[in-house]
């Protein structure tokens, strides 16, 4: 098994990984989340002048919702924004467009729980009856796209940062010399798992989706995790809610002797949250330092 870490080790693979993490966003371009602005700003005025500043007519508020881009603008305008998860069950709603406009009812149902949590500091006039002055409507429409564009660059920032990293650890297996096969569903370990000295990327393990599985050269399978955590806070749910959670169901389903639960981690963690998930048999490595995991992998042909 790979060695687990003290918390010396720990506590100096943490500190690098902030330090990464740092120099990453330092150089992230300012443009992305100017141009997400740019957008969302535009399509809140188009929304204001759709619906005569909220003015509260049903038939302009259903339009509304049955354009995506208006709908995703459009659940912004609550206090706190409202989820698409949150607005199907509110509204007991499917959100398709399609279904949508052949459902007036239901549209109308979605409109009704976006006005009814209206953020009542952006949108005063609509609570007071009345039209908005210019500096409102100017002040409304800045703050909501604000809100936009920084949730938009959160969610890119995830999907980006995990495709970064598990694009690295497949480039460091590659260059060890292991060869990449077909992503596949793998229920039984000796029928369909990656042969030693193979990797496959995100596949199906038992019921959980790993997003690397290789094969290592003593005939075990090493099902690997990329995590990214932006805060030490999120790191539990990155960490222990998923990856540890997963790496308890693999030694069970599979065998302890059979799989090696890993995870290849970085950005900002909680010490006692990496302790935590290696108690539970998760095996940890950092993305600033693959020729570490690299290493371990070889020296499974030498054991």
């Amino acid at each position: 098994m790979p060695p687990p870490w003290t918390e010396e080790e720990l506590t100096a693979a943490c500190a690098a990984a902030i330090e990464a993490f740092r120099e990453h966003r330092s150089e992230e371009p300012i443009e992305d989340y100017l141009e997400a602005f740019d957008e969302y700003q535009g399509v809140l005025e188009d929304l204001l002048e759709q619906t005569v500043d909220l003015s509260g007519d049903p038939d302009t508020l259903v339009g509304v919702v049955t354009e995506p881009q208006l709908l995703e603008a459009f659940r912004y305008l609550s206090g706190p924004p409202i989820s698409e998860d949150d607005l199907k069950v509110l509204a007991q709603a499917v959100l398709t467009p399609s279904r949508l406009r052949r459902d007036m009812q239901m549209a109308e149902r979605v409109a009704e729980v976006v006005i009814k949590g209206l953020d009542k500091r952006r949108f005063p006039w609509v609570t007071e009856g009345r039209e908005p002055s210019e500096a409102e409507r100017n002040a409304a429409v800045l703050a909501s796209a604000a809100l936009l564009a920084t949730r938009r660059l959160e969610t890119t920032r995830r999907n980006v940062e995990k495709q970064r990293q598990e694009d690295a650890v497949k480039a460091a297996l590659r260059g060890a010399h292991l060869e990449e096969v077909a992503r596949r569903t793998i229920r039984v370990l000796g029928e369909n798992a990656p042969r030693a000295g193979q990797f496959c990327g995100e596949s199906l393990l038992g019921t959980r989706k790993a997003d690397v599985v290789v094969g290592l050269w003593d005939g075990r399978t090493l099902p690997i995790e990329c995590k990214v955590s932006n805060s030490a806070t999120n790191s539990i749910k990155r960490l222990n809610n998923d990856a540890a959670a997963k790496a308890e169901y693999w030694r069970e389903q599979f065998g302890a002797s059979q799989v090696v639960p890993t995870a290849v981690l970085s950005g900002v963690y909680k010490l006692r949250n990496l302790t935590a998930a290696q108690d539970r048999g998760l095996n940890l490595f950092w993305a600033h330092d693959l020729q570490e995991l690299i290493a371990w992998i070889q020296a499974t042909a030498r054991g």
